[in-house]
């Protein structure tokens, strides 16, 4: 980790040098490099060998009058942009977080939080294709988490203006899009052990409204979400279980019910192993997609080995032969 001292986070000076100006603060660089190697069963794999890298650049500092302010600005293959936000911590309110990214916030951070020792089910190199709870996070996003609620409980409320494009706009700029969403807003809700007693437990919920645009031929409806779940871990066993529910407000296929659950097991600090699943129930699609994974992760040093064996079924909600995959993908992780 690279780290440069003493460099004024000045993002938010322009509507806030009349409050006060910032102290020093700093910033700290960080990234990572993956490399890959795939291996798919009954079909062309190609070329398998994939090269990951990223970089993060976080910035922080306090203001006079004791807000706070947090920058991260995350970049992906090839230093691509990926996500930027900002978080500005006002004592008695909370925090206020200003996102242009595309995930991370409101509902779609509980898209699938089972426990695993890598990726989802579906997410360690093949893919379901299944429709995933998105709420508002296609959208740049203004999330608060408040202070003052009960110790134990994380609220987040999250609220976007345009909740299926222009994530990314500069500033004193503006943005839109063609797509048929307009503005939104998402709940989520986390409770610990010091809320309701049990240690180990973690309880999770969460709620998202979308506005459509409706008409006849392809929408009737507005775009509706939820999710609860939980996660318990006992003594190096942590297992989790969810169900999302979506309602697309669409007139062809109105809705899906995803469920999923897995189970880790910390064999100890450095070697964990998982099983997860997930399947997804959708209205007027031909065949429901599911996936399988068994997963290990090996931690030394900065370096991080993961193997995934992953079989899909019905990829895309398609009952065609091609629809049933199953992939071995071999990983090495490198932290800087």
């Amino acid at each position: 980790m690279n780290k440069l001292n003493k460099l004024g986070v000045s993002a938010l000076c322009g509507s806030l040098a009349a409050i006060s100006a910032a102290h020093a603060g700093d910033l700290t660089v960080t990234g990572g490099a993956d490399m890959t190697w795939i291996s798919k069963d009954d079909q062309v794999t190609g070329n398998p060998l994939g090269i990951g890298s990223n970089f993060t650049m976080k910035g922080s500092g306090e203001l006079d009058n004791g807000w706070s302010v947090d920058l991260s600005i995350a970049h992906t293959n090839a230093g691509a942009y990926s996500n930027a936000n900002i978080t500005v911590g006002v004592p008695g309110i909370g925090d206020i977080r200003f996102d242009q990214g595309t995930s991370g916030t409101g509902i779609q951070r509980m898209d699938d939080m089972t426990p695993t020792a890598w990726e989802e089910a579906d997410g360690a190199g093949l893919s379901a294709g299944i429709n995933k709870i998105a709420g508002t996070s296609a959208g740049a996003v203004i999330e608060v988490t408040p202070e003052g609620v009960p110790d134990g409980l994380t609220a987040r409320f999250a609220w976007s203006p345009d909740a299926d494009g222009s994530a990314t706009v500069s500033d004193k700029g503006s943005g839109g899009s063609s797509g048929v969403l307009a503005s939104g807003w998402d709940l989520t809700l986390e409770a610990s052990s010091d809320l309701h007693g049990m240690d180990g437990l973690t309880v999770y919920a969460g709620m998202s409204q979308v506005d459509q645009f409706q008409n006849a031929s392809g929408y009737n409806g507005d775009v509706e979400e939820t999710v609860i779940g939980f996660k318990y871990a006992m003594g190096g066993f942590t297992v989790g279980y969810q169900i999302t529910d979506e309602d697309t407000g669409a007139t062809s296929t109105t809705g899906y019910e995803n469920t999923a659950f897995g189970i880790t097991f910390s064999v100890n600090d450095d070697l964990s192993v998982s099983y997860g699943h997930v399947e997804s129930d959708g209205s007027g699609s031909s065949a429901d997609p599911e996936a399988d994974s068994i997963q290990a992760a090996y931690t030394m040093g900065g370096a991080t080995f993961r193997i995934a064996e992953i079989d899909v079924e019905n990829q895309s909600y398609s009952t065609a032969t091609t629809a049933d995959l199953s992939a071995t993908v071999i990983s090495l992780g490198l932290a800087f």
